[in-house]
């Protein structure tokens, strides 16, 4: 066994080590989100370093954050090598404006759901959860997109 072969890990070693499928993390490839390199064989070798990537993938999804938002936060990494402390930190300072965002949506949608399940109204026109403000009236006719 050479060097680089204790310095990478296979496709299964991956899953294994970060508890996700193999199908997840060729998904997670595909995305551009962790990379590898090919063996002369055609084999898939990860850096040790996509553990740490897939760790934060797996932190967002729990957040809540979007793959789209971690791919794009994943751009001002390193794309060989682990990244630094730092690298972290500004990425971590950019997710907590949207997880703070989140939070308070959540808390807003938590002190009004006894009333909402409660009241029975039915009625997208007067429902201050679903449609404040009859909101929606201005913007379509029908059955306009809720936000998610």
């Amino acid at each position: 066994m050479t060097l680089a072969d204790t310095a990478e890990l296979t496709v299964g070693q991956l899953a294994a080590r970060s508890g996700l499928s193999v199908s997840a993390l060729h998904f997670y490839e595909r995305e551009g989100l962790i990379h590898s390199r090919r063996t002369s064989g055609n084999q898939r070798r990860y850096p040790r370093s996509a553990l740490r990537r897939v760790a934060v993938i797996k932190a967002a999804h729990r957040a809540g954050i979007p793959l789209a938002t971690v791919a794009q936060a994943f751009e001002a990494l390193p794309h060989d090598g682990v990244p630094t402390l730092e690298d972290w930190g500004r990425l971590s300072t950019a997710w907590r404006e949207e997880i703070e965002d989140r939070i308070a949506r959540l808390e807003h949608l938590r002190d009004r759901l006894d009333g909402c399940i409660g009241c029975g109204c039915l009625s997208l026109s007067s429902c201050a959860l679903v449609n404040p403000a009859d909101r929606l009236a201005a913007e379509a006719v029908g059955a306009p997109a809720l936000e998610p």
